[in-house]
């Protein structure tokens, strides 16, 4: 193995970073809904580990250490900083950290906002202004000329790292790059030796060219959860099936086929105001110190979705978190969290 590696997940942690929505920011108008949500999360994180908070300013920070402290989330375990933002969706501009002989060294890649479908101007800067500040100590930090979600990548921790070729080779992201080049990269920023590409995938209302973390989430070296639909009157249906396919045909790093677990294929979700259909993925979960995370959708297939986690995760508890809020604008509990290794915080 290279001494230089992304950690899976599952990886010990040294905290989670959130960004906390803001007036501001696209969740101005229902900032009553999904303040309860990330309520929620910041509970369930600082119980097992650090909690990194985003605010927009000092009168912002006051307001969320009010609302911290009425959900009992102990202030010991929570880190408040005033940083302009432009939207909340930490996975993609959060900084990914790498493990050099076990040491932290942070990575950040350019956001340009999915493609430039949206302003990002202020989250681009976001993690450079948190380690300008010291936020993150003395670790490492390296800033690269290379348009990269977080959300877009898994790695296994053991030299492999999937994708889809729907996001990585979106014209509006690296244009000067092809196929073979941005594999150059993925391998010499987080020192794995395999690409394993999806070209088959995608929700609608989702904005980010089929991240996959919404679409399938490895668990174990072994073991890789996704997203399957079995209605076949359904939008997703074809296309589903053939990611099935492909991710069937997939090899672990030890040669064998990988366990494959379909989530559960939660009833459409639509916005109220304008009808349009929203991105409620179970692959959305987040792994903590201890926990896993899971989106929910006020759906009957939220306990079968838990139920069928549990066994992807026997060592740690499957908690359930509602998501409603937060897939009305096109993303869900992974995509507004970002997770620092052991030795960050």
């Amino acid at each position: 193995m290279s001494p230089t590696v992304l950690p899976p997940e599952w990886a010990p942690q040294s905290g989670v970073m959130i960004t906390w929505p803001h007036a501001h920011s696209d969740w101005g108008d229902i900032l009553q809904d999904v303040e309860p949500v990330y309520l929620r999360l910041a509970r369930h994180i600082s119980q097992r580990e650090k909690l990194l908070v985003n605010c927009r300013d000092e009168a912002h920070a006051a307001h969320v250490r009010e609302r911290l402290h009425a959900a009992d989330v102990d202030p010991r375990r929570t880190v408040i900083h005033c940083v302009h933002s432009n939207d909340t969706w930490t996975r993609d501009y959060g900084p990914l950290t790498i493990l050099e002989q076990d040491r932290p060294h942070l990575l950040d890649f350019t956001f340009n906002g999915w493609g430039n479908k949206f302003d990002a101007g202020s989250d681009n800067l976001v993690s450079s202004q948190l380690h300008r500040a010291g936020v993150f100590g003395t670790a490492p930090f390296t800033t690269i000329d290379l348009v990269l979600e977080g959300g877009s990548i898994e790695v296994d921790g053991q030299g492999s790292l999937l994708t889809t070729e729907n996001c990585l080779l979106a014209p509006t992201r690296n244009p000067a790059l092809g196929r073979a080049q941005i594999e150059e990269q993925l391998r010499r920023w987080f020192g794995v030796e395999r690409i394993l590409w999806l070209n088959h995938g995608h929700l609608a209302g989702d904005d980010t060219d089929s991240h996959i973390d919404t679409l399938a989430r490895f668990c174990d070296p072994h073991t890789i959860a996704y997203v399957a639909c079995d209605d076949s009157t359904d939008e997703h249906y074809a296309e589903l099936r053939l990611m099935e396919s492909e991710l069937r045909a997939l090899r672990d790093y030890r040669g064998n086929p990988y366990r494959l677990v379909p989530l559960p294929w939660p009833a459409a979700k639509y916005d109220d105001e304008d009808g349009r259909r929203l991105a409620a993925s179970y692959a959305n979960f987040l792994i903590i110190n201890g926990a896993v995370l899971v989106p929910t959708y006020a759906d009957p297939a939220d306990a079968e979705t838990l139920r069928r986690l549990q066994g992807c995760f026997p060592d740690r508890e499957i908690i359930g978190v509602p998501c409603l809020p937060l897939i009305r604008q096109n993303g869900s509990l992974h995509c507004i969290t970002m997770q620092l290794p052991a030795g960050v915080l």
